[in-house]
């Protein structure tokens, strides 16, 4: 089994896994609230600007691959979609939220993956994160890989092999820039808000006639 998704629809997927362990209680997701998750300034990398046409296109890609559904009852006034990853790959919590953070915002060492998934899944230690990692790496068809250590990193990234494989980084290649720091407490704000405008939209949708 070889996988080939987009970028729209690994996002699509990163994002129902993300809001299906951070945000129970809204989840299933409305149209509305998967498109914000898409395109949340906070956790994500890169910021997107997904309209509804690109997230449905990635949905239909996605539910004919066996890999979201679309769900309907008698009392919900909109569709609501939810991700079929985590049965279809066999994942338990602490390795979706893993998979789920590399999809949303690309290579990253164990210790940023401990830092940024407590939404998800909050990693006791590094030793239980890297376990996670050899996990998802020691599959029949892997789904994450590490990447070449670069001048003047000391831990190594790993990335997500969804979008198929990864060719070889050239020799030397250096470090990338340092990002531009953040106010921690901004980007908790930030992300805060996010949290509450989708609780709110799914509310709405489920008035909305």
């Amino acid at each position: 089994m070889d996988f080939h998704f987009r970028p729209d629809e690994l996002r699509v997927l990163g994002c129902l896994i993300e809001k299906r362990f951070s945000t129970p209680d809204s989840y299933p997701l409305t149209m509305n609230a998967l498109i914000a998750a898409c395109n949340q300034s906070s956790n994500r990398d890169p910021v997107v600007r997904y309209d509804q046409a690109v997230v449905n296109g990635a949905l239909k890609s996605t539910r004919a691959q066996g890999y979201s559904l679309i769900v309907t009852s008698a009392d919900a006034r909109v569709p609501k979609f939810k991700e079929t990853v985590c049965e279809k790959l066999s994942l338990d919590r602490p390795r979706a939220a893993v998979l789920a953070e590399l999809l949303l915002r690309g290579p990253q060492t164990p210790g940023e993956l401990r830092q940024r998934t407590p939404r998800m899944y909050e990693f006791p230690d590094l030793p239980s994160v890297e376990s996670s990692l050899a996990a998802l790496m020691e599959r029949d068809v892997p789904l994450v890989t590490p990447l070449p250590r670069q001048p003047g990193r000391r831990e190594i990234r790993y990335a997500h092999l969804l979008a198929g494989p990864i060719e070889d980084l050239p020799a030397g290649e250096p470090a990338p820039a340092p990002p531009v720091p953040r106010s921690a407490g901004l980007e908790e704000r930030v992300e805060a808000l996010e949290r509450q405008m989708e609780e709110v939209m799914a509310k709405l949708s489920r008035w909305s006639p």
